[in-house]
């Protein structure tokens, strides 16, 4: 088994091998060629934190995956990441484990990497001012990550926390990305043309008469039931509703949850956008938002290229395991082969 850890990931896995991970991942899924099961995901009622599971497997060719992790807000006062996990891959005809990963800087990159592939299919083409509303490591990733391949004429971010703010803004500056922190929340939604929500937030951060005509809005942090980032208010102002994959964001992702509650709710799955099945965009006035609910097969695209990656440059750490006799084959369920 290979062991990678955050430092190896970010190695394998740059901006442009996510972008492309998580597209193939969207039309895999579009085109029925992935196993893309239920989430597991849930904690206790008065308890913030939040545990997951994801299981999933790209195609019949790469090697099943999966990705346990806590989701803990309370980590931003304390300087860590309030997402962390660890990935599993499975050798895709024997099912032997072939690699352990860090999942921390895998889901920020595929987040941010999906969002690219997101806004690149639904945002106007002449867009040309971005809006991040959160400061943390995905609010940074996704300035990183949409700058790849479009030059924004204008770049903000804002946060409640001041702090957070101005140590993000300080951070993405010395990257060489110009982005200007803002004050006034209001002000800069009625200017924006992509506003990007990379929150935890449990409460909508806008209404959408804030919104200008034909802004796409990307929201990654409406991942539960209880998180929303944007409301009911803003789905229906939008001529086009997205999601990653329709059955999950019906069940989990607070928005969709909310405003089915009101009325019922039309949703393109973004994979059937990049396949040409379905319109995202219909007019440069069309306000359009997509919900990422965040999927199994986002992380087994992008973990089966890393570990194809880590194979093919000798990246991690080895872990080989014993052999065991050839007359004991038939006992190898045995429980002492596996203390």
């Amino acid at each position: 088994m290979r062991f990678l850890d955050g430092h190896d990931v970010r190695t394998l896995f740059d901006i442009d091998t996510a972008t492309a991970s998580q597209r193939a991942a969207f039309l895999a899924l579009a085109r029925g060629e992935a196993w893309q099961p239920e989430k597991i995901i849930g904690g206790h009622a008065d308890d913030p934190d939040t545990v997951f599971c994801y299981a999933a497997r790209l195609d019949r060719t790469s090697g099943p995956v999966c990705k346990f992790g806590s989701v803990n807000p309370g980590n931003a006062g304390r300087r860590l990441p309030t997402i962390n996990a660890v990935v599993t891959v499975l050798d895709p005809h024997t099912g032997v484990p072939l690699a352990f990963m860090d999942g921390t800087a895998l889901t920020t990159l595929r987040t941010a990497a999906a969002s690219a592939v997101a806004v690149g299919a639904l945002a106007r083409s002449e867009a040309a001012r971005l809006l991040v509303l959160g400061s943390g490591v995905q609010g940074r990733a996704h300035i990183e990550a949409l700058s790849r391949n479009k030059a924004y004429a204008w770049t903000g971010m804002w946060s409640p926390r001041r702090s957070s703010l101005d140590a993000s803004v300080g951070h993405l500056r010395e990257q060489g990305h110009d982005v200007e922190p803002v004050d006034s929340l209001s002000d800069a939604l009625a200017r924006a043309d992509v506003v990007v929500c990379a929150t935890l937030a449990t409460e909508p951060l806008f209404s959408a008469h804030q919104l200008s005509p034909g802004t796409t809005v990307v929201t990654v942090g409406s991942f539960e039931r209880h998180r929303c980032e944007i409301g009911p208010d803003v789905l229906r102002a939008s001529r086009r509703v997205v999601v990653d994959h329709e059955p999950t964001a019906r069940h989990t992702c607070g928005p969709v949850v909310a405003a089915r509650a009101e009325a019922d709710l039309e949703l393109l799955e973004l994979g059937h956008v990049l396949t040409g099945a379905a319109t995202g965009r219909r007019g440069d006035d069309d306000i359009v938002t997509y919900i990422s609910a965040g999927l199994g097969v986002q992380d087994a695209a992008a973990a089966w290229h890393i570990y194809q990656q880590a194979e093919a440059h000798g990246v991690g750490r080895r872990a080989d395991r014993p052999t065991v006799p050839h007359d004991h084959a038939q006992g190898v369920t045995d429980h002492d082969h596996f203390r």
